[in-house]
């Protein structure tokens, strides 16, 4: 940057520290003098008695040595050239009142002027606090209104939806910033108290309704949504509108604002469809997590996967003594400890099939881990359909190894993440994932050490198995976008949504099955409408066809079985599912049949010994017909 750009807040930057801190005291040691003198010229209605005068200037040195003192021993002379806020105010209303307190006792002590009126010191700590006070916060704007206007970055005209706590960080970011490209022109509320109210300058134009006259009043370019917290119909509303006014609709992500713990601009981005589904930011007790994790050897199967990835951020966050990642995928497994590996030293990939008993054993062996959280397995239901045998294989046995293990070593706790697809199951893979729980749920009575427990949810927006990349990449092919039934309704939650309750759910010290609060089903329908107005289209551009139900699959899911009464846990979002016992004879020994069915390709074995273990199977042919009636 050449000499003749540079601003007079850049020049100031480039003085030195010691000199900075000279000016600065110099600066206050004037503002003192004037309040001080001030304070007399008020006390005496502007005409000083001679008797006073002398007082007056015999306490001006000591006054300001006494100030200038408290206020270096409380390093009030850093850091407010360029912000001012609240906390400074308080701060320095702090170091007033100890410079009085200690100015006080000088002169009643040891000066003892009998001339000097008590309530200088009161009118004194007032001026100072006003003179300063305003200084400091006069060179905080007259720097951003200098800095906006001497900007070279192009501003554009935005409106702000949302006049909370949200709103008004971001407008103080963006005021504050002259390199952030927005030019605030309103905030839109429906909040009728807030109507016409101002922040940081900026008014509140109206409720979100005329967000179209304002934004052709205003030239608007974009619309940013700052409502974390907002009902997911009315982000919907703003997205609608913004669309109908050929504007971008931006939005600051619910889930980033929470877990950072501040708004950012650089966290606002375009609307995506997990955004229209309003699901409130996650709450967590995560002192409760931080016991249950922090110093803990954590495994996580399946870490490779959208889900299991995701369990190993989050776990990265309460100081694990060692996090194992394991998958039989090699890619997934390589990008996931190449992103983690810089923020945590002790990182072991593994590379493993939950199904190889003996690979598995080894990798106990080595890491000897006290929390397992199992996410591996198959969850296609098509491709389960196609390939009973490997589903059980994946499924069943793999989780069954992992959790006899998990007892075998003394691990803490084990963790199976299971799915909505294991109530009622009408396919393979929720079959399969049932089994699974009942296998989880049966070694909570026989282990002494472990504590086994299983967490069940719904769809989960982004992840592999989802809908959402398939649509995204027909949209993006040109359409059309399959849907297989109009009716057809799934629950869903976010990634980092997901696994946040799963860790929670992990941490009670009691429960053998968790199901997760997925909110309102939603229309697979309007899931795919949505993505495609959100991506710039209309109905008659991008097709939507109908394609027919796929073998194996519901109209509806359902989180519990009818017998499951559920309790309520310590979080409001999760529910524990009541103790089913341990399996009978009879059913183990149709698990190990099962098993050796699985392990020999006997796909009609596998299906006819999935029937016998899981009464609510009822798949009697893998067939659209018969899938909608079932569903139904």
């Amino acid at each position: 940057m050449t000499a003749s750009k540079l601003s007079w807040v850049e020049y100031l930057s480039r003085i030195p520290r010691g000199m900075r801190i000279a000016m600065l005291v110099a600066i206050h040691a004037a503002l003192f003098t004037l309040a001080y003198l001030a304070a007399f010229v008020l006390r005496f209605d502007f005409s000083i008695p001679a008797s006073h005068m002398d007082a007056m200037w015999a306490g001006l040195l000591p006054m300001l040595a006494v100030k200038l003192t408290v206020f270096g021993a409380m390093r009030m002379f850093q850091g407010w050239w360029k912000y001012v806020s609240l906390y400074d105010v308080m701060a320095l209303t702090r170091a007033l009142l100890a410079a009085a307190g200690v100015w006080l006792a000088l002169n009643v002590l040891v000066i003892n002027p009998t001339s000097f009126p008590r309530s200088i010191y009161i009118l004194d700590f007032v001026l100072c606090l006003f003179l300063i006070g305003s200084t400091r916060g006069g060179i905080r704007l007259l720097r951003e209104m200098m800095a906006n206007h001497s900007s070279d970055v192009p501003k554009v005209p935005v409106l702000i939806a949302g006049a909370g706590d949200t709103g008004e960080a971001l407008m103080r970011e963006i005021t504050r910033n002259r390199n952030i490209g927005y030019r605030p022109v309103g905030f839109l509320d429906d909040a009728a108290y807030k109507q016409g109210l101002r922040v940081h300058g900026v008014r509140v134009l109206g409720p979100i309704d005329v967000l179209p006259q304002m934004a052709e009043k205003h030239g608007v370019q974009e619309v940013i949504i700052a409502m974390p917290s907002a009902e997911r119909k009315v982000i919907r509303r703003v997205v609608d509108l913004a669309r109908r006014s050929d504007i971008t609709a931006r939005i600051v992500p619910a889930f980033e604002t929470v877990v950072e713990g501040r708004v950012s601009v650089q966290q606002v981005r375009e609307v995506a469809i997990t955004d229209l589904l309003g699901r409130a930011p996650v709450k967590l007790d995560t002192q409760a997590i931080g016991r249950f994790l922090e110093g803990r050897r954590v495994l996580v199967t399946g870490a490779g996967g959208s889900i299991g990835s995701e369990i190993c951020r989050q776990v990265m966050r309460f100081n694990p003594d060692k996090l194992v990642l394991l998958d039989c995928a090699e890619t997934p497994l390589f990008f996931i400890h190449r992103e983690l590996k810089s923020h945590h030293a002790n990182l072991e990939p593994c590379i493993a099939d939950v199904s190889d008993a003996e690979r598995m054993e080894a990798v106990f062996k080595e890491h000897r881990p006290e929390v397992i959280l199992h996410a591996a397995a198959y969850k296609h239901v098509p491709l389960m359909e196609a390939h009973p045998s490997e589903a059980v294989k994946n499924n069943v046995l793999g989780t069954r190894i992992v959790a006899e293990l998990a007892d075998r070593f003394n691990a803490n706790t084990f963790v199976l993440i299971s799915t909505d697809k294991a109530v009622n199951p009408t396919s393979i893979m929720g079959a399969t994932k049932r089994v699974a729980e009942l296998f989880v749920r049966h070694m909570a009575h026989q282990s002494e050490t472990t504590k086994y427990c299983a967490v069940r949810f719904g769809n989960v927006l982004g992840s592999n198995g989802s809908v959402i990349p398939i649509f995204r990449r027909q949209i993006k092919d040109g359409g059309p976008v399959t849907v297989t039934h109009r009716e057809m309704t799934r629950y869903f939650m976010t990634i980092p949504e997901a696994t946040q309750l799963v860790l929670q759910a992990a941490s009670f010290k009691q429960g053998q099955l968790f199901i997760l609060d997925m909110g309102e089903p939603v229309k697979i329908m309007d899931l795919a409408r949505d993505m495609i107005r959100l991506s710039g289209f209309t109905e008659e551009e991008i097709p939507i066809e109908i394609s027919g139900i796929r073998p194996g699959e519901k109209l509806f899911e359902e989180l519990a079985l009818d017998h499951e009464d559920l309790d309520r846990t310590e979080h409001k979002k999760i529910f524990a599912g009541e103790d089913c016992g341990e399996l009978s004879p009879k059913i183990l020994e149709r698990l190990e049949k099962l098993v050796e069915q699985g392990q020999d390709g006997d796909d009609n074995g596998v299906r006819r010994t999935l029937r016998k273990i899981i009464p609510t199977y009822a798949t009697e042919d893998a067939t659209p017909d018969n899938v909608v009636k079932l569903a139904t």
